[in-house]
């Protein structure tokens, strides 16, 4: 059975970038869990998308916003489509 890298479970094109949602999520005090909770989903999935090896669509990027307390802009990639 081959084993498979983070570089390879990565989504091609990131809606979001993983990074900027740390930073705001530490920002705002809060924990993986409780950001998960806020937005209604598992803390696994809250822990691959700051890993970046999940995304985010694009209303649940809105609402994390909102749950940081963050313009939506700010946890998007530099490379993603502007809608």
């Amino acid at each position: 059975m081959a084993t498979v890298t983070r570089a390879e479970r990565r989504p091609r094109t990131l809606l979001h970038d993983p990074a900027a949602v740390t930073r705001a999520r530490e920002e705002a005090g809060l924990r993986k869990v409780d950001v998960a909770n806020a937005l209604e989903v598992s803390l696994s999935l809250i822990s691959e998308i700051e890993g970046g090896t999940r995304n985010l669509t694009l209303p649940n990027l809105v609402r994390l916003a909102r749950i940081l307390g963050v313009h939506p802009k700010t946890l998007r990639a530099q490379h993603a489509p502007a809608r």
